[in-house]
């Protein structure tokens, strides 16, 4: 579990170069806000999250494991409780937060106008 990066995934390398690559500009990881979104436009009040799908549960996509559920179980379920308290933490001080989840990147253009709706719509 050590080994296992919160940081700097490659998922998360993928969307920075994607998003830097269509002009934006973001900081990384700002710890003064609820969650350290990954991403974080200040001028605009808009923080993206890059989940991955296992570890964060998504639905559309994630298989739970078939082994060690007493472990896997509560742990992953707690990621979801958390992520859903950040998202509330943050739309509490009037920020606005995106999801993308790591099955979502393989869809390049699909996935650059999603971003592009998110950051440009007030």
């Amino acid at each position: 579990m050590a080994s296992i990066r919160s940081r700097d995934t490659k998922p998360e390398l993928i969307v920075r170069r994607l998003i830097h690559g269509m002009g934006y500009r973001f900081r990384l990881h700002v710890r003064d806000l609820p969650g350290s979104p990954d991403l974080v436009f200040r001028s605009r009040a808009k923080a993206i999250f890059v989940h991955g799908c296992f570890w964060h549960m998504h639905k559309n996509c994630c298989k739970p494991p078939k082994s060690h559920l007493r472990y896997w179980k509560p742990k992953l379920e707690c990621n979801v409780q958390r992520d859903k308290a950040v998202r509330r933490k943050l739309q509490r001080r009037g920020w606005r937060s995106l999801i993308i989840w790591q099955c979502e990147i393989k869809s390049v253009d699909k996935l650059k106008r999603r971003i592009r709706h998110f950051l440009d719509a007030d």
